[in-house]
């Protein structure tokens, strides 16, 4: 899957998860970029992305993300 598709597809996992149409995000989003994205939300939203994508994620993969942008590199490796 291309990273265009992922962009796509995460950008409404957010936004459902967020309760946000306007959130955008790209390479550099971090939780710092969005309100409420606090460890409780992270949670919600990993799960979301794993049910969006068919996926699961290994609990290290996860903690060792900086940003959105590593995100979509293990959704392409994974998805």
């Amino acid at each position: 899957m291309e990273r265009k598709e992922i962009y796509k597809r995460l950008t409404a996992v957010f936004r459902d998860v967020f309760d946000d149409d306007t959130i955008e995000i790209n390479d550099q989003t971090t939780a710092a970029d969005i309100e409420d994205w606090d460890s409780l939300m992270h949670i919600t939203l990993i799960s979301a992305i794993e049910d969006e994508f068919g996926c699961k994620f290994g609990m290290k993969e996860v903690l060792g993300l900086k940003n959105v942008g590593e995100l979509v590199t293990l959704l392409e490796k994974n998805a």
